[in-house]
C-alpha cells in the first residue's frame, strides 16, 4: 500500500466530515426539510475532493521538497539553516519595539521584520558559506591540540567527484595512497549503479572491467588514510551519467576526477574543473631530450619499414629506426626526436652503434 493511497484515504475521510458538517449547517439555515439530502450530498462531495485533492497538499509537495533538497549540498543546507536562525533572532529583537508603533504599523511591521530578516539571513550565509567555512577551518586548526585531527578536517574540506571510468581505470587508488588527492572522494549513487550494471554485464570484458572497478572502490574504502563517501545526491530530469556529474560538480563547486576525454571536453565547456589522470600521467613521465641514451627492450615491429618499437618503464613508446632486426633484444638507443601527440609522448631514436 503506497503512501499516496494512505493519504488519499485520510484526506477523503477528513474532507467528507467537513463536507457533511457544511451540508448540515447549510440545510439547517436554509432548507431544514432537505437536511438529509444536503448532508449526504456535501459528504460525498467532500469524499471526492479529498480523494482527488489530498496528494496536491500533502505527498506531492513533500516529494518536490525531497527532490529539491537532494540536489543541495550539506554545506549549503547548513549555511541556510544557520542563516534562518540568525535572521529569526534579529527579528525577535526587532518585533517588540515595532509592535509598540501605532496601528496599522504595529501589526504589519513585526511580520515584515520576520520575513525580511529570515530572507537576508539565509541569503547572506549561503552566498558567503565558503568564506565562513574557511574561517571556521582556520579557527579549528589554531585551537585543535591534535595535528592529526586538524589535518583530517582540512582534508575533508575539499570534495572530488569520481566518474565510472576513473574507478575502472584503477590508477586512482595508487594516486590517492600517495596523498596527491587531498579531500573527500565522492562517488554518487548513480555512478555506483552504473558500475554495478557493468559488473553484471553479459559480456565477459565489460564484466571484468566492472568487477575491477568494484575491487578498486573496495580498496579505497578500506584505506583509513583515504576519505571516500557514497553520496545519495542525485540530479533529477537528466539520464546521462556524464551530464549528471557536470551538473552535480556545479552545485557542489568541486572538480571531477576522470580519464574520459568526452567528459573532459563537456565539463570544460561548462566551466567545471577537471582532474584528468591521463594528463597527470603524461606530466610525470620522464623528460627525455634528443641526444640522450636509453636502454630499451625492442619487442615488436613498427608501422614503417625497418622500425622496431619498445617502451620505457612509464609506458612511453620508443620508435627505433632500423630496430626491427633487434626485436627480442635490449639495445642502447640514441634519442633523435621527441614528439608530443594527443595520445601522449613518443620518442624516436636509433641504435647507438648505428648512430656512431
Amino acid at each position: 500500500m503506497s503512501i499516496h493511497f494512505i493519504f488519499r484515504i485520510i484526506g477523503m475521510i477528513f474532507f467528507g466530515f467537513i463536507g457533511g458538517y457544511i451540508g448540515n449547517k447549510f440545510s439547517l439555515e436554509n432548507v431544514p426539510e432537505q437536511i438529509q439530502n444536503y448532508t449526504v450530498g456535501f459528504t460525498l462531495l467532500g469524499f471526492l475532493i479529498g480523494l482527488i485533492g489530498t496528494p496536491y497538499i500533502s505527498t506531492f509537495p513533500m516529494s518536490y521538497l525531497k527532490k529539491l533538497f537532494s540536489r543541495i549540498s550539506a554545506e549549503t543546507l547548513l549555511a541556510g539553516f544557520v542563516g534562518l536562525l540568525a535572521g529569526l533572532l534579529i527579528a525577535a529583537l526587532l518585533t517588540f519595539p515595532l509592535s509598540l508603533l501605532p496601528t496599522p504599523f504595529g501589526k504589519v511591521l513585526p511580520l515584515l521584520a520576520v520575513i525580511i530578516s529570515a530572507y537576508i539571513g539565509i541569503t547572506l550565509l549561503i552566498m558567503r558559506q565558503n568564506d565562513i567555512f574557511y574561517v571556521l577551518r582556520n579557527f579549528y586548526k589554531t585551537t585543535e591540540q591534535s595535528n592529526a585531527e586538524a589535518d583530517s578536517w582540512i582534508k575533508s574540506s575539499r570534495s572530488i567527484l569520481l566518474d565510472t571510468s576513473v574507478i575502472i581505470d584503477g590508477r586512482v587508488s595508487d594516486i590517492a595512497k600517495t596523498g596527491f588527492l587531498p579531500g573527500t572522494m565522492i562517488i554518487p549513487r548513480f555512478v555506483l549503479t552504473e558500475l554495478q550494471f557493468i559488473a553484471d554485464s553479459s559480456e565477459s570484458l565489460r564484466r571484468q572491467r566492472g568487477r575491477r572497478g568494484m575491487a578498486v572502490l573496495t580498496d579505497l574504502q578500506k584505506n583509513p588514510l583515504i576519505m571516500v563517501q557514497i553520496s545519495d545526491i542525485d540530479v533529477e530530469g537528466v539520464k546521462e551519467v556524464d551530464d549528471k556529474l557536470v551538473i552535480l560538480a556545479k552545485q557542489l563547486r568541486c572538480p571531477v576526477l576522470t580519464n574520459d576525454y568526452n567528459l573532459n571536453r563537456i565539463a570544460e565547456l561548462q566551466g567545471v574543473s577537471i582532474l584528468n589522470i591521463n594528463e597527470l600521467a603524461n606530466a610525470v613521465k620522464s623528460i627525455v631530450l634528443p641526444g640522450e641514451i636509453l636502454e630499451i627492450a625492442i619487442i615488436q615491429d613498427g608501422k614503417e619499414h625497418n622500425q622496431g618499437v619498445g617502451y620505457m618503464e612509464d609506458g612511453t613508446m620508443v620508435v627505433v629506426d632500423g630496430g626491427n632486426k633487434y626485436i627480442g633484444t635490449t639495445k642502447l638507443i640514441g634519442v633523435t626526436k621527441v614528439l608530443q601527440t594527443a595520445a601522449g609522448k613518443m620518442i624516436f631514436g636509433k641504435p647507438e652503434s648505428e648512430e656512431q
